[in-house]
């Protein structure tokens, strides 16, 4: 299920950090202090890696999308 702009704009932080997934390995992690981070994860020669594409709300939900598509 992909990830709306209203569920990123209402996340609100938890005792730990957790992820509000989207489609093609993006995900927006949700920190304790507060912060909103969006990560890309992928594979590279077999090993996994995180790719930060910036912070929410300053890297839009699509425009998060639109640096996947360039990474991949």
């Amino acid at each position: 299920m992909a990830l709306s702009d209203a569920k990123a704009r209402n996340a609100k932080p938890k005792q730990k950090a957790y992820k509000l997934s989207d489609a093609n390995s993006l995900y927006l992690l949700v920190v304790p202090a507060g912060g909103k981070y969006w990560r890309f994860d992928y594979r590279y020669e077999g090993k996994r890696k995180t790719l930060a594409l910036g912070t929410y709300p300053e890297v839009s939900l699509l425009q998060a999308r639109g640096k996947t598509l360039e990474a991949r």
